[in-house]
């Protein structure tokens, strides 16, 4: 077998091994849950407003309001910038 093999076949072994609750050493980043709508509302911005300003479809935003789907990549960095310094994000983005 390849190297790249075993790598992924440890890998997943590993991940099984986590899954099943036994000590891995794996380390583990938690993903903290995003409030869009609070996010939002904190921006006092309408969901069409918001939407646009942060470049997704309207029934996009509606979904992760509902907690239906999570926003990921940049999408979820651009929530996180929003959340923590909104009015620099804003006005850099030429909303404010």
């Amino acid at each position: 077998m390849t190297d790249l093999y075993n790598d992924v076949m440890g890998a997943l072994e590993e991940a099984v091994a986590y899954a099943k609750g036994q000590e891995t050493g794996a380390i583990v980043h938690e993903v903290e849950p995003l409030d869009i709508k609070a996010i939002r509302q904190k921006v006092d911005m309408t969901q069409e407003e918001f939407a646009k300003a942060v470049g997704v479809k309207l029934p996009t935003l509606r979904h992760w309001e509902q907690g239906d789907r999570k926003p990921t990549g940049p999408a979820r960095v651009l929530l996180n910038l929003l959340s923590r310094e909104p009015n620099t994000i804003l006005r850099l983005l030429h909303f404010a």
